[in-house]
This record gives C-alpha cells, sequence and structure tokens, in this order.
C-alpha cells in the first residue's frame, strides 16, 4: 500500500469539532486496547540480583538495571514508569519497549495488546502526550494503575493506525541501526588501539608486528614498553580546568549549551545538538568556552566518564561538576581519548579500596601513561579519523531522525498530518 502525508489543522472538513480529532477518528481508554500484566511482577532484591547473574535484562523504572539468569516475560511489552522517574521534562511518560525475555520490578507497569503493532502504536501515542495530570503525590511521583486506565488516546482506524505505527518505527529502525553500527566500529577501534599499545603490535618498518617480531623491548614504571618510547602524564600532555559554577534559575545575557555530568556519561563523543541550554553572562562564561578536540571528565555524580567534544562548539560550555582537559598537541587527541577511557577503573584503583566520589585535577595530573613516537601516533590516527567520522556521520543523521520522528510524532498523533491509505 502507497501512503502519503496530508497536512491539516484540525478545522477543515477532515476534523470533528466536537473532539478535536479527525472525523472518523475515536478515543480509547488504556484499558480498551491493552492487557495489563501488574500481577506477574516479581521484584527481586539487590541481594537476591547479585546471587544470580545471567543475560536476561531487568527493568526498573527507567531502565535496565540489570541482568539476571531467569525471566518472566517472553515478547514485544510497553512498560510504563509507575514511579520514581515516570516523566520527562514536559511530561510524556517514561516508557520502554521489549523485544525478548525479560524480568521486570513492580516499579513499571506492563501492558500487552492483541498484536505487537497494536502494542508499538500505544507506545508512540503515549510518547506524545502529557501524563502529568494523572500523576499523584508530592515527594515521589507516581502513576497507579487506576490513573493509567483514566488516559484516553486518540485512536484512528486500523489501517492508519498501522501506517502511522510504520512511519514512526522505520525512523527508530534505522536510528537503532546506526547505533549498533557505531558499537561496532567503537569495538574496532579499541581492538586496534589494544592491538598496537598494549599488546605492542602495531606496525614496524616491514609492516610486522612489532613485539612478536622481536625489537627491543624496555623495562619501565608501566611494565616493558618499545625502546624509544616514553613515559609521560597527563599534567605534562595538556592543561586541566573545572567547569562553571551557576545557579539554575540564573538569569544572563547570553544563551549557552552547556555539558553537563549526565551528558558526558551518556555520551563519549559529545555534540551540541544534544545539551541543554542556559542564559548566562557572556563575561562570566566566555573563560569556559570549549574547543574542538577538548575531553571532558566527570568530577562527581559519575566520576571518571569522559567525553570527547566535536563538531560546531560555538557558545558551548561545560558545568562545575566536570573538568575540562585541552592537550598542548591536539593531534594526539585520539590517541590519549583511548588512554582516558580507561580512566575511570584507574581512578578506583587509585581509591584504595574506597567508593570514589569525585575525581580532582591533582589526582589527574599525575596519572601517567606511555607516549609512543609522533610517527606512529600519526599512522594511527589516519586509521582511527576513518572511524571517528563514520561514527560522527551516524550520530549526526540519528539527531536528524530523531528530530524528524519528534516533529512528526504528535502532529500524526493528533491527526494534524494524516497518512493517507489506498
Amino acid at each position: 500500500m502507497k501512503s502519503k502525508f496530508k497536512q491539516t489543522d484540525n478545522s477543515d472538513d477532515s476534523t470533528s469539532l466536537t473532539t478535536g480529532i479527525p472525523k472518523g477518528w475515536d478515543f480509547r481508554g488504556i484499558s480498551e486496547i491493552a492487557d495489563n500484566f501488574d500481577s506477574k511482577r516479581i521484584p527481586l532484591s539487590g541481594r537476591e540480583r547479585a546471587k544470580r547473574q545471567g543475560v536476561y535484562p531487568y527493568y526498573g523504572a527507567a531502565s535496565i538495571i540489570d541482568h539476571i539468569d531467569d525471566y518472566i516475560y517472553d515478547g514485544k511489552y510497553l512498560l510504563i514508569a509507575e514511579d520514581g522517574t515516570v516523566s520527562d521534562k514536559n511530561g510524556r511518560p517514561t516508557l520502554q519497549l521489549t523485544n525478548d525475555k525479560f524480568w521486570v520490578s513492580n516499579h513499571s507497569h506492563v501492558l500487552k495488546c492483541e498484536d505487537d503493532n497494536e502494542t508499538k502504536y500505544l507506545y508512540y501515542v503515549l510518547s506524545s502526550i502529557s501524563v502529568i495530570p494523572f500523576l499523584t503525590g508530592s515527594v515521589q511521583l507516581k502513576l497507579s494503575q487506576a490513573n493509567l486506565n483514566r488516559i484516553n488516546i486518540p485512536y484512528p482506524p486500523k489501517e492508519e493506525r498501522s501506517k502511522i505505527t510504520e512511519i514512526l518505527s522505520s525512523l527508530d529502525a534505522k536510528i537503532e541501526l546506526n547505533r549498533r553500527m557505531n558499537e561496532t566500529l567503537e569495538s574496532i577501534a579499541q581492538a586496534i588501539f589494544k592491538r598496537w599499545f598494549v599488546d605492542f603490535e602495531f606496525p614496524d618498518k616491514n609492516g610486522k608486528p612489532y613485539k612478536s617480531s622481536g625489537w627491543k623491548m624496555v623495562d619501565s614504571e608501566l611494565g616493558e614498553i618499545p625502546q624509544g618510547w616514553q613515559l609521560s602524564n597527563l599534567g605534562e600532555s595538556g592543561t586541566f580546568k573545572n567547569g562553571i559554577n551557576y545557579l539554575r534559575d540564573e538569569v544572563g545575557d547570553t544563551d549557552f549549551f552547556i555539558a553537563n555530568v549526565r551528558d558526558i556519561a551518556n555520551n563519549k563523543l559529545l555534540l551540541k545538538g544534544s545539551l541543554d541550554k542556559i542564559r548566562i553572562n557572556l563575561s562570566k562564561a566566555k573563560e569556559y568556552l570549549l574547543q574542538e578536540k577538548d575531553i571532558l571528565i566527570a568530577r562527581s555524580a559519575s566520576p571518571g566518564e569522559i567525553s570527547l567534544v566535536l563538531g560546531d562548539l560555538e557558545k558551548v560550555i561545560y558545568s562545575g561538576f566536570s573538568i575540562r582537559y585541552r592537550l598542548n598537541n591536539p593531534n594526539n587527541y585520539l590517541y590519549i581519548f583511548h588512554i582516558m577511557q580507561g580512566l575511570k577503573k584507574n581512578l578506583q584503583n587509585y581509591s584504595i579500596g574506597t567508593t570514589l566520589q569525585s575525581v580532582n585535577q591533582e589526582t589527574l595530573k599525575n596519572m601517567e601513561f606511555v607516549l609512543p613516537p609522533a610517527k606512529i601516533l600519526e599512522e594511527f590516527n589516519k586509521i582511527s579519523e576513518q572511524i571517528l567520522d563514520k561514527i560522527l556521520n551516524n550520530l549526526i543523521q540519528n539527531k536528524d531522525l530523531s528530530q524528524i520522528r519528534d516533529f512528526l510524532l504528535p502532529r500524526l498523533m493528533s491527526g494534524k498530518i494524516m497518512v493517507e491509505v489506498n
């Protein structure tokens, strides 16, 4: 079947003035179109989960929180947060679509429609509405099953529901494909780094693996390293600067994008388009402006997590809960970035058995690493930059696809943009 969009304004002949939705559409309650399986939830304590580690995801309210050795559901279900992080800043509910075997705590409602396509439609339509009017509680917000069932959703004819779901699913499928491709590319980049700079099997002058070809290794404080290589530390190779401190309700004269700890923790490569905006005085913010190839380090909350900033960085700054690292020689950025990806583990070892709570500049400055000759780094960069370019292109494409999906989603679900089914 062929489909195309038709623009409406919800006020012409295609729209019912009494309902605010197109003619032929209806409103349905959640309980009319989905079965609720909350009674089948079996919460597990942290101690119980520690005893049964495995491959099956264990869902909490907002995400997968563990993997265990058993499952209680199998297939496509819609999980809706009952408490905890019940919605985003726009009031949209916290949702998760499952695709395989899983376990779930008692912090998510578990819903399933008559077929997988209908379950996905419910996922998309709920992604377009605010659940704030249906939440209770002052200290901890809650979306009870009774209030969930009070939500009425737009319900077009089945063929239109299928087409809407097909359009949105195709965008999400491409986003997921790019995400998985990036995971593969990152694994390849890490494997190359390990072979060259951990196993020391980088190509020698004859193109053969260095160490296994019998070239000389010498002792160092960090173990055996190739002859001619040096030891350095982060303090010698670059400069650190803590981020800007600001008030949540601060008012200034200039709009900025700001990188927060959650951005660093969730993105190894940080792009401007994914960041929050704040308004702050230029005179206060200008010394915290980021440059391409800067590396950000989370100081607290997720201490030791790092992110490389790339692309358009006009008016991008970073928060006081993070530290900026700027290399003296930017040409070394990919090598140092790989070195610092092991930073969190190294810092945990440095904390000598205690839980790592925060990171400071002095600790970072003293961290040592092996520095190869410039020629080897140049060769490594040639390979790594090709991989990085592909990863960046996928990230940019995903940002564009996400914007298209987020533009279409509320309009398709309200009938402001309609699909025609022939």
